[in-house]
């Protein structure tokens, strides 16, 4: 009885609703569509700026994935995080910092990976604490990641 009833039903829906004039229907009004954005305005590429550093051919900074990074080294092994955070945070905003400890000792490691959205920020720490006095150490602050010299022939590695 239940599967009479199902096909009365479903008899009637089929005449009702032709399922190939819907289908015909879907597809009549869907616009082909390609590529990530499908060409919105508001995320045109002409229209976005992308920072950049000039490019001198030689080694210089490099931007990471996510940003610019710091690798600041002969930190005292008493140092806070919070007080390298503030030290640091005088440059610019940090967006990520990692300092490691020393798993026996529960002490600094010494060494410190600060990173800052901008290029700016990052130089300008780089540019006014390298050889700063924390601590009573002058701290060492560089890139942590350059571009390789641009050499004349390619290397395809295994010679040393």
């Amino acid at each position: 009885r239940y599967l009479r009833h199902l096909r009365e039903n479903m008899a009637g829906i089929k005449e009702d609703y032709s399922m190939d004039d819907t289908v015909e229907k879907v597809k009549s009004g869907a616009k082909v569509r390609k590529g990530r954005g499908f060409g919105d305005s508001d995320r045109d590429s002409e229209h976005i700026q992308y920072e950049s550093v000039e490019d001198t051919g030689g080694p210089g900074a490099m931007r990471s994935i996510e940003g610019w990074i710091l690798f600041v080294t002969n930190i005292h092994e008493e140092a806070q995080e919070d007080e390298i955070h503030d030290k640091f945070s005088d440059c610019g905003e940090i967006k990520n910092m990692h300092v490691n400890l020393d798993r026996r000792t529960g002490f600094l490691k010494g060494y410190a990976l600060i990173e800052y959205e901008t290029y700016k920020e990052a130089h300008a720490a780089i540019t006014s604490l390298n050889g700063a006095e924390f601590l009573g150490q002058p701290l060492k602050v560089d890139w942590a990641f350059v571009k390789p010299p641009k050499s004349g022939r390619r290397s395809l590695g295994g010679g040393r």
